[in-house]
């Protein structure tokens, strides 16, 4: 049993519910986990994903997953996953160094680069799971790893404070938006907003390549996003406790 199993186990056996994923980092360490806890027909939000790389390398975990534990004779109709693709954070880290950069070509780019990465990361899923690899697993119940647009709200209040929700509509997806992007868009976001389609799918590549022609990196860009994503969830955690633990001992004394 893995360390990510004799975490989970314990937290499945207390809550006790159908519908509850377990939420791991897509990180190097972690994309083997997701494998690990799906081949135990446990459902899993895989998080913090930035990379096209690495999603490919979570679809691939979440359909090996699959295929062990059909092998192993469960019933994979009753496993979810979802993969939890980070947007706004992209345009955060991307545009300071456009920015920086400073070009025209570089500048003209400013806000484009997070709805690209999302879009071109749909076009993988839709290649994924119209896959004959997936279609086997599907004949046996096998539900797709449904793409979840993470943190959509707007950080620059120069773009438009629904950016991440109405550009970003497909079918299978699912967009977490915090309470203020929800009341932005129901005040003016389109009732029926444009659904993804192949055109903006292949604008999103070609924005991706324009980034690489005007210097961006785009690998050293997702590996800082990853990894000052881990740092802010180990600092979440630890105020988690510290305050779990604050509010025991108040307890202890009344």
């Amino acid at each position: 049993m893995t360390g990510v199993q004799t975490c989970a186990l314990p937290i499945l056996k207390r809550v006790d519910r159908a519908n509850l994923l377990i939420k791991v980092p897509a990180t190097a360490e972690g994309v083997p986990a997701v494998e690990a806890l799906i081949g135990e027909g446990i459902s899993v939000n895989v998080t913090l994903i930035f990379s096209l790389v690495r999603y490919g390398e979570v679809m691939d975990a979440y359909l090996s997953g699959l295929e062990r534990y059909a092998a192993a004779g469960g019933d994979v109709s009753s496993v979810a996953s979802v993969a939890s693709f980070f947007v706004s954070r992209f345009d955060s880290e991307l545009d300071s160094r456009l920015e920086a950069i400073g070009t025209d070509g570089a500048l003209s780019l400013l806000g484009l680069g997070a709805v690209a990465n999302a879009r071109v990361a749909y076009l993988d899923f839709l290649k994924v799971f119209a896959s004959t690899r997936y279609q086997v697993l599907a004949k046996l119940g096998a539900a797709v790893q449904q793409p979840l647009w993470a943190s959509t709200s707007t950080k620059n209040p120069a773009y438009s404070d629904t950016l991440y929700v109405d550009t970003l509509a497909g079918p299978t997806t699912v967009n977490t938006m915090p309470e203020s992007t929800i009341a932005a868009y129901q005040d003016h976001g389109p009732v029926y907003p444009k659904v993804l389609d192949i055109d903006d799918m292949t604008d999103g590549v070609l924005v991706l390549a324009r980034l690489a022609e005007v210097g961006v990196d785009y690998d050293d860009v997702t590996e800082t996003l990853e990894r000052e994503g881990v740092e802010k969830f180990i600092i979440s955690f630890r105020e988690m406790v510290e305050d779990i633990e604050r509010k025991r001992l108040a307890l202890l004394e009344d």
